[in-house]
């Protein structure tokens, strides 16, 4: 049968039997059923398009959606605490109504699946009312909730447990010296320990200090003199506490990373216990009543310390000891200049911490103001726009809280709609938390913090390859890997694909079927065993049991480029993509293994492409991205790639991925501009750079661009206004 180079096919013939009817068998949605095989014994079966084919994305790209709530709509609160605890709910709990002067307690329960508002019957040691406090999610069905602020300005230091089960409130018995009352500050569970992190205490004095109490004993450390800051984010990754925003004691927002190595350190390792010996030395230098009792409002500020049967001490006691030095390491930076990190002095922002990377959630302040996405790499500290602010909120929304799902890869914004006043020189708030802004953070190739410390870890899978940059068995299985049946491997499957030089832009060939024509576009054998691919490919999974032709031949073809069915293929023996200098794969291939997880409907290998591409997004295969993003339907990616080319187009044009582009791809990828674009010489760019960015953040930037930019209609005109909102790690 006649067939076009350029059609999205390729022919696979499925003998039939009595016992596996293909027809009712298709083995992917990957496969139709062709028209000619409706009448035949003999099967054919159409595979979809290789990413170098013609095919369009039809997805208009993701859009996160706002769910409007109903039910007990807790007020727009001020300083309250909002945890995602899983099973679709949200609970929020105290804060301060700034309309009505009012501290509350009360728990609220939001249930996103029925977009419902509930107010929590609750019992127990019923907390006193607070805001400024922190409430973490603890053994997965418990929130942990630490100090605040009540009604008459005292700041607390108190632990109270709710049980999200029961709806029963606890105060444990907590042991050692417990560290100043405050509110505003951070809290992070890590290794069985709440983390305690700066704030604000009596006056307005912004606290330096770091502390922990061990979930296991219930006993406080000393604290450690740290960062001064409050309104700040904390979260624990590879070994170290990190801070970062907030507003530190000039009362001036920061926009440094600070953080403390608590690995090697018995100070942080170890496990509290009460009575040891490091305890005694200090009960023995303040020695004080046991003030604390039951019926006692817990507050630092006052004296006294929450549920604990330990001495406790007043907060000028506290803040006459010499502080002590922390025991690990603690190390800053201060981002200067980069056209990536937003200014941490316009809008509402949301630090969150998610799959290695801290995400920046620039929401809307005022009527102009510029939003995004952002996210800071911690292993290279490099900054990288997700998303613009248009593709993510709307003008007349107003967010207060975000949280996140355990894993990172969903968060919610609680806010509101907002009109603007009748004068025109504001906006009138609304009086409730009544609508959530749900954002799957996978989209912008986010891959979520269990997913991302797999592929983190380093760890050898044997001593026969503790060399191996792999981990668990793919380290070993890497080694039989396309090697001959005649080594010894036992390999015994074979896999085709397209050479990585076809031309599928080139004329219908006459007699496809020819021996000739057929051999000229097939590539060298890849040498594998069917077990692998039969228990990490789905799509040969159903293929197999479907006893199709691939069943009896022992061979299969790809109509993909060689060097991405390699990558695809050996990604099936390691479950890695990471590069590596002798079989990791490189972008481009990683740009082809995105196509074959949409087509063979692998979302795990999609968002490990997707992350990758992202992160490593680079002039060369700038555009082979843009191209198979298109193709995989990937529309974030798309236009994080777009963006990238036109901003470098003069560069762009001349790698060898965009000459390699089809004259359909490269008509489109022109198309990327607005109506109004148009193009600029290096000198131009550079002087619009200097005079929108007058302390000069984007002349580095602007000066990599090569000879020439396009620009949007409006990008040109110099903001008078604008700050030095670029900050990166030179």
């Amino acid at each position: 049968m006649a067939q076009p180079a350029f059609a999205a096919a390729s022919l696979f013939a499925a003998g039939t039997s009595s016992n596996n009817p293909s027809a009712s068998t298709t083995p992917s949605s990957a496969l139709t059923l062709t028209p000619s095989s409706a009448s035949s014994n003999s099967n054919t079966f159409l595979m979809t398009a290789s990413p170098v084919r013609n095919r369009k994305a039809s997805a208009e790209g993701y859009k996160p959606k706002i769910i409007s709530t109903i039910g007990a709509k807790p007020a727009c609160l001020v300083n309250a605490s909002v945890t995602f605890v899983g099973n679709e709910q949200i609970y929020a709990f105290g804060g301060f109504d700034q309309y009505t002067d009012e501290v509350y307690n009360h728990v609220l329960r939001l249930n996103l699946a029925t977009r419902q508002w509930n107010l929590v019957d609750n019992y127990g040691d019923i907390p006193g009312v607070r805001m400024g406090h922190t409430a973490n999610l603890w053994q997965g069905d418990k929130l942990l909730v630490f100090g605040g602020e009540n009604e008459h300005r005292q700041h607390l230091s108190d632990v109270i447990v709710f049980d999200l089960k029961t709806s029963y409130w606890t105060q444990p018995e907590l042991h050692g010296p417990a560290p100043r009352g405050r509110a505003r500050h951070s809290a992070v569970i890590h290794d069985e320990k709440l983390y305690i992190s700066g704030g604000q205490t009596g006056h307005d004095s912004v606290l330096d200090d770091i502390c922990y109490l061990d979930l296991k004993t219930w006993t406080w450390s000393r604290s450690w003199k740290f960062v001064p800051r409050y309104d700040h984010a904390s979260w624990i990754w590879n070994g170290r506490i990190w801070i970062f925003g907030g507003i530190n004691e000039d009362m001036e927002k920061s926009n440094e990373i600070w953080w403390l190595d608590l690995r090697g350190s018995p100070g942080f390792e170890n496990a509290m216990t009460y009575g040891s010996a490091d305890r005694q030395l200090v009960s023995s230098r303040h020695r004080f009543p046991n003030t604390s009792s039951a019926g006692q409002i817990a507050t630092g500020s006052t004296g006294y310390t929450a549920n604990s049967s330990a001495p406790s001490y007043s907060s000028s006691m506290a803040a006459a000891r010499s502080p002590y030095i922390a025991p690990g390491s603690i190390s800053s930076l201060k981002f200067h200049s980069s056209p990536n990190l937003p200014s941490q002095a316009a809008g509402m922002h949301f630090h969150v911490f998610s799959s290695g990377c801290m995400l920046d959630f620039v929401t809307p302040a005022e009527l102009s103001c510029e939003t995004s996405l952002s996210s800071l790499e911690l292993d290279t500290l490099r900054w990288q726009k997700l998303a613009d602010g248009k593709d993510l909120f709307l003008p007349n929304y107003r967010w207060h809280y975000c949280t996140v799902n355990a894993e990172g890869t969903h968060a919610w914004l609680l806010g509101s709609p907002v009109e603007p006043s009748a004068d025109g020189n504001g906006v009138t708030g609304s009086e409730y938390l009544s609508d959530v802004l749900a954002i799957d953070l996978r989209k912008y190739g986010i891959l979520g913090n269990d997913l991302a410390a797999d592929s983190r870890t380093k760890i050898p899978s044997s001593d026969a390859n503790v060399s191996s940059y792999l981990t668990g068995i793919g380290a070993d299985l890497s080694l039989t890997f396309d090697q001959a049946p005649e080594t010894g491997s036992g390999a015994d499957f074979m896999i085709t694909a397209d050479p990585d030089d076809m031309d599928y832009d080139a004329s219908p060939v006459a007699e496809t079927g020819s021996s000739s024509n057929i051999a000229a576009q097939v590539s060298r054998p890849i040498h594998v065993h069917k077990l692998i691919l039969h228990a990490r490919w789905p799509h040969f999974a159903r293929l197999w049991s479907a006893q199709m032709a691939e069943f009896h031949s022992k061979k299969m073809h790809i109509p993909e480029p060689y060097s991405a069915v390699r990558a695809f293929l050996f990604y099936l023996y390691t479950d890695s993509i990471a590069p590596n200098p002798q079989n990791g794969p490189s972008l481009s291939d990683v740009a082809g293994m995105l196509v074959m997880a949409n087509i063979y409907d692998m979302p795990r290998l999609r968002l490990l492409c997707v992350n990758r591409l992202g992160r490593e997004l680079d002039i060369e295969h700038a555009a082979i991205i843009w191209e198979r993003a298109a193709t995989a339907n990937e529309e974030w990616l798309k236009r994080r790639a777009a963006a990238f080319c036109l901003h470098n187009w003069g560069r762009i044009v001349r790698t060898s991925g965009f000459r390699g582009l089809s004259h359909g791809s490269i008509i489109d990828l022109c198309s990327e501009t607005d109506t109004d674009a148009r193009v600029l010489g290096g000198e131009e760019l550079e002087l619009i750079g200097q005079l929108s960015r007058p302390f000069g953040a984007a002349t580095n930037r602007k000066r990599s661009l090569g000879s020439a930019g396009v620009v949007n209609a409006g990008d040109e005109e110099p903001d008078d206004d604008a700050e030095d909102d670029g900050m990166d790690v030179n």
